[in-house]
């Protein structure tokens, strides 16, 4: 991929693992259990305050990740590294962490995310019902160019339905980025979940998938039609969402596949699914 790249870490109790930036900015989000992230360099600060998380002074930064138990359990807290920079992650429990990258141009100052700042959203309704955590979308999060956020499903439900696309440039309608999906997907019992993924080319491309997806898959999409994700009944599906692209506007604007974008119109009759929020969380939002 051009603009987007992706690591997911499985770190055992008190393993350290030494991450370069690079070219790219970085998001650190625990999947399961917390960490400390440690930045020697960090860029200068340009945001104001500090975050709980994050230490006081002039020093390197370190970042106290909570984490949570796992990506059911509601949003997380997390770290946001700068291009060039240099960093250690450390989880004195052990965990599995998601490092999710854009390559960019500007370093921007490293910083600590609160859980309780992320915005949660509604999307959809009846078996179109998901929920999104906006923890880095472009109107929540400062970053140079990456968009990252979460989508949960409960089992049974078609995810970013209707089909959309954004792999063309058309100022105020379609920003052209590219996106990684990474799916882990809830077990019953001792079954493990899986899920169903589609992608169809579009005028920009040529990418063609329908692929069966596990916990610890990712889908590349470069170009292309994207949707539904489906999750099959009885397993709920989370994936983590990561879009970069060339434009100089860091924002997500989609086109809906002309053959299903109807179906939006049937969801104002419809209630959410009772199962979301997941957890339980007061400031979700419904939007349609």
């Amino acid at each position: 991929m051009e603009w987007t790249r992706l690591m997911v870490l499985d770190l055992a109790p008190g393993e350290v693992y030494a991450h370069a930036c690079g070219e790219a900015e970085w998001i650190v989000l625990p999947l399961s259990g917390g960490c400390e992230v440690r930045c020697p360099n960090p860029a200068p600060p340009a945001f104001g305050a500090r975050g709980p998380g994050q230490s006081p002074g002039n020093g390197p930064e370190v970042f106290q990740l909570h984490g949570r138990t796992g990506v059911f359990d509601g949003p997380t807290d997390f770290a946001y590294l700068p291009r060039d920079g240099h960093a250690e992650i450390e989880a004195a429990a052990g965990g599995r962490f998601a490092l999710a990258g854009a390559r960019c141009e500007t370093r921007l100052p490293a910083r600590y995310g609160p859980a309780g700042a992320v915005p949660v959203e509604l999307r959809g309704a009846g078996h179109c019902s998901r929920q999104v955590n906006n923890f880095a979308a472009a109107d929540s999060f400062p970053a140079d160019r990456l968009i990252a956020v979460e989508v949960l499903t409960p089992g049974g439900n078609w995810s970013s339905y209707p089909p959309h696309k954004h792999d063309e440039h058309h100022p105020g309608e379609e920003s052209r980025l590219e996106e990684i999906y990474y799916f882990e997907i809830a077990p019953h019992g001792d079954t493990p979940g899986l899920g169903y993924q589609r992608v169809t080319p579009s005028p920009a491309g040529k990418t063609d998938i329908l692929t069966e997806v596990r916990t610890g898959d990712a889908v590349l999409i470069p170009d292309g039609w994207h949707g539904p994700s489906m999750a099959a009944p009885g397993h709920d599906m989370y994936y983590l969402n990561v879009m970069a692209g060339p434009g100089g506007t860091r924002e997500w604007l989609i086109r809906d596949h002309p053959d299903h974008g109807w179906i939006r119109g049937t969801w104002d009759g419809q209630d959410i699914d009772p199962r979301l929020p997941y957890p339980t969380y007061p400031r979700a939002e419904d939007h349609r």
